[in-house]
Parts: C-alpha cells; sequence; structure tokens
C-alpha cells in the first residue's frame, strides 16, 4: 500500500525489450540504495517490482497490460517518474489509500500558474498551480469534488469536476517536487480512483439495484464516509 507522498523523482535510463515484458531501468539515487530484489515500489502511480538492485538503479519488467492501461507504456529514455516506498504498517497516512492498480491513462489538459505569467508578482518558484485532467470515461464515477485522487501516484484532491475532467490545486513544493513539471498539455497521466470511494459506490449499486447513479458528497458524508 502507498500513500501518494512522493518521495523523490526517477529518470528513465533505459528500455528494453525482453520477450513479452519491457524492462526499464530507472536511475533513483537515495531509493534504489534502499530497495532489495523483489521489493515493491510505486513508480508514477504503478506498483512495480524492483530488480537487479544497485546504489543507483533500479530495473522492473513492465507486463504488457501494463504497458496498454498506464502512462508507462508512453515513456521514453530521460523521462522522470515518480517514486514511493510502500508504507510500513502503523506508519501516518500522510495522504490517502492508494494501491498502485492504476485505474487508466487520462490526458493532461492543463497546468498553469494561478498568478498569470505576465504578472510582475509571477515566481515560478513559488506560486501555485491549476491542473486540469480529462478522466477516462470507466474511472469517471469515482471522481468526487473534494475527494481524493492518484494522478501520476501523487496524493491529490478534487477541487471540481465537470462530469468529464478535473481540477485540483497543486502547490509549489508538489509542482517542483514530482514529474508534474516535465509534462507537457496532451501527457498521458495514470489515474487511480480513491479506494473508499470506489467502495462506497459498490454499495450504493447494491442499495439501487445496481442502477447507475451520480456519487456525491452529501451521499459520503451522510453514510459515513
Amino acid at each position: 500500500m502507498f500513500t501518494g507522498i512522493i518521495e523523490q523523482t526517477g529518470t528513465l535510463a533505459g528500455l528494453e525489450q525482453r520477450g513479452g515484458v519491457r524492462r526499464i531501468t530507472v536511475e533513483a539515487p537515495g531509493i534504489a540504495s534502499r530497495l532489495r530484489e523483489g521489493d515493491s515500489l510505486g513508480v508514477s502511480g504503478v506498483c512495480l517490482t524492483a530488480l537487479d538492485v544497485d546504489p543507483l538503479y533500479f530495473h522492473a519488467d513492465l507486463a504488457q497490460e501494463t504497458l496498454d492501461k498506464t502512462s508507462l507504456g508512453a515513456l521514453a529514455a530521460g523521462s522522470q517518474v515518480n517514486l514511493e516506498l510502500p508504507t510500513a504498517a502503523g506508519s501516518p497516512l500522510g495522504g490517502h489509500i492508494v494501491q498502485g492498480h492504476v485505474d487508466g491513462t487520462g490526458t493532461l489538459l492543463a497546468l498553469d500558474p494561478v498568478i498569470g505569467r505576465n504578472d510582475p508578482r509571477f515566481d515560478a518558484q513559488t506560486t501555485d498551480w491549476t491542473l486540469k485532467v480529462r478522466v477516462p470515461e470507466p474511472v469517471r464515477r469515482w471522481m468526487v469534488p473534494k475527494g481524493s485522487v492518484a494522478v501520476e501516484g501523487i496524493s491529490l484532491t478534487i477541487a471540481d469536476f465537470d462530469g468529464e475532467s478535473i481540477w485540483i490545486a497543486i502547490l509549489p513544493l508538489t509542482y517542483w517536487r514530482t514529474n508534474l513539471h516535465t509534462l507537457a498539455v496532451g501527457a498521458p497521466v495514470n489515474v487511480e480512483g480513491d479506494v473508499v470511494v470506489k467502495l462506497a459506490y459498490q454499495r450504493m449499486l447494491e442499495e439501487r439495484g445496481k442502477q447507475l447513479f451520480d456519487l456525491t458528497e452529501s451521499w459520503l458524508a451522510a453514510n459515513g464516509y
């Protein structure tokens, strides 16, 4: 289990096709030295298994399902990825429960500073940002304003949702500590819905005879979520 609090970014140093899997090499001083062969870690929100670990690098194999369903399939050498080690049992949950099981890839529509770049007060190091992501249709049922979502493995809070896209406020620390500042408009991003919201949605389906409906903040509050 992860919490969506990114520890550092790593750099994709290499990709190699090995039969039905693609092996990636990630340069990650700081985290690589703490890994052992077979350990799990989150790579831009995808739970992977560390292989051939040394103090500077680790490797991981991407199955075809991972290549098809996540943003990792579109990465090129030099890309930045978000890294997080699993949360130990009993540790504080700084973000929300992130499983590392990506539900689908969204599309980055905008990442704009709240203070315009032409404003004399603008400072890229200290301004906050507004992130807009188009969410894939099967994942939209779990998007709830003020609820949690993992984007590229980052635990974030949904500010607004129009039925297709989510808006999220991004603090300067998040912008610069994660790979968000390296992504261009149109980039695919991994999206994982909050598991608590998924459970609530399933409960509502059961209560309403499996008819589709809109999951609302008021229903969540009234039912103890």
